[in-house]
């Protein structure tokens, strides 16, 4: 963004990227159009006061010329009042060579002054043309460096919005489904994972986990569902808006559990803290961040894997006909056990949590990387405004000439001409 100041009210205003461009490109563009008209109407008056000049130094010889063939035929008359008719036709054949004479002198200058005049109107033509090849060439070079400029502006912003989904390249249902597959074959080797493509009951989750035991009897499954604010366009909306149609996924898919993965509501620091129980609006239900995907999975298969080998081993234990103390003792094991590996599993989303600090140190980074390409297209473009006649002229002898002219004969003109003795025509 810059900032703006008003040099009529002195108030500042903010405009972007583009605005700013556009305002700088009509600015550039007046100058130019103001400097060149300016030289242009230099250049029309040089040549009418040349003309001008031309034609008076004519009309003076003219009559210079018509007073003195005047005074000679005056002179001429008074000799032929006492000459014979010789000495009459000699005079008179002499004056017809001397009129001849004064004609073709007459023609000459005419000549030169058409000369002038040509000449003048090709340096004209030539200076128009050079500072129309220059304009054209700034003009040419300014749009490219525009459009350079516009191609980083927009990379800088498309990079932006891809750090800002902390997944660069990926939707958030990619990036799922490419973190389960990672660990598929050393965590999950009995289990499914896919895409819900089951629309006939009206509706369809996104993704679906199951696995069975070695018997082939499943002890776990969860709908998934995923959310990135980026696919939500304009029209914001809170995670709790999408607990209802998951609950009725997961109820309609026959799962146990469901899981919300969310980067909706940024600012929200309740889905910022980690893995969030709403099982006291729907049963069974969590919501976490994409940095939790894979813990909260692993949880869940492993306490509904450890619940499964209880019930195997409440089976034999009723098999074997054990009291039901013994089936005491055994819940509170699994209570304990269950205990402890929660505590396990908040060790391991306080390392998540670090993790996810020096993710936020990398961004951190590459925000200063930003800024730092930001005040170097800062400093393009003041050299852009700082951009003149005078110095696309340096080097180029051509163009240094014509202004040098162009400036020497105004003031030639100025000296010569003095605005109160204008000259006047006989």
């Amino acid at each position: 963004m810059h900032e703006i100041k008003c040099p009529h009210c002195g108030k500042a205003f903010n405009i972007d990227e583009a605005g700013y461009a556009d305002i700088l490109k009509q600015v550039r563009d007046e100058a130019f159009d103001k400097d060149l008209h300016d030289r242009l109407e230099l250049a029309e008056q040089e040549k009418k006061n040349a003309v001008e000049l031309a034609e008076t130094k004519v009309a003076g010889e003219l009559k210079e010329a018509a007073a003195q063939k005047d005074l000679e035929i005056e002179r001429l008359r008074e000799e032929l009042k006492s000459s014979s008719a010789l000495v009459q036709a000699k005079v008179t054949g002499e004056m017809k060579d001397e009129v001849a004479k004064k004609d073709a002198e007459i023609e000459r200058l005419k000549s030169q002054l058409e000369n002038a005049d040509t000449a003048r109107k090709l340096a004209l033509n030539e200076a128009v043309g050079e500072v129309e090849k220059e304009r054209d060439e700034l003009k040419q070079n300014y749009e490219i460096e525009l459009r350079e400029r516009d191609g980083e502006i927009e990379r800088l912003r498309d990079h932006k919005a891809r750090l800002s989904t902390k997944m660069v390249g990926e939707t958030l249902e990619q990036h799922c489904e490419i973190e389960f597959n990672k660990i598929r074959a050393g965590a999950f080797p009995n289990a499914e994972f896919g895409k819900d493509n089951d629309a006939s009951t009206g509706t369809k989750g996104d993704f679906i986990f199951r696995e069975s035991d070695e018997s082939g009897t499943e002890f776990v499954s969860i709908m998934f569902e995923m959310k990135n604010e980026l696919d939500e366009g304009e029209n914001k909306k809170r995670n709790e808006d999408f607990f209802k149609k998951l609950d009725s996924d997961r109820t309609k898919k026959g799962c146990e559990y469901a899981v919300l993965v969310t980067l909706l509501e940024p600012e929200n620091e309740l889905y910022n803290t980690g893995i969030i129980d709403v099982s006291h609006l729907y049963p069974r239900m969590y919501v976490v961040r994409p940095q939790f995907f894979i813990p909260i999975l692993t949880l869940i298969r492993n306490e509904a894997l450890k619940t499964s080998e209880v019930k195997s081993e409440l089976a034999l234990v009723k098999a074997q006909n054990i009291d039901i103390t013994n089936f005491e003792e055994e819940m509170e094991s699994f209570k304990s056990g269950f205990q402890r590996n929660f505590g396990i599993a908040s060790d391991q989303f306080d390392k998540a949590i670090d993790q996810i600090d020096k993710s936020i140190a990398n961004l951190s980074k590459t925000k200063e990387w930003l800024l730092k390409s930001a005040n170097q297209m800062r400093l393009a473009n003041d050299k852009a405004q700082d951009l003149s006649i005078k110095k696309l002229t340096r080097g180029n002898p051509t163009m240094t000439e014509k202004f040098k002219e162009a400036a020497e004969g105004k003031a030639l003109a100025e000296i010569e001409t003095p605005p109160d003795t204008e000259a006047s025509p006989d």
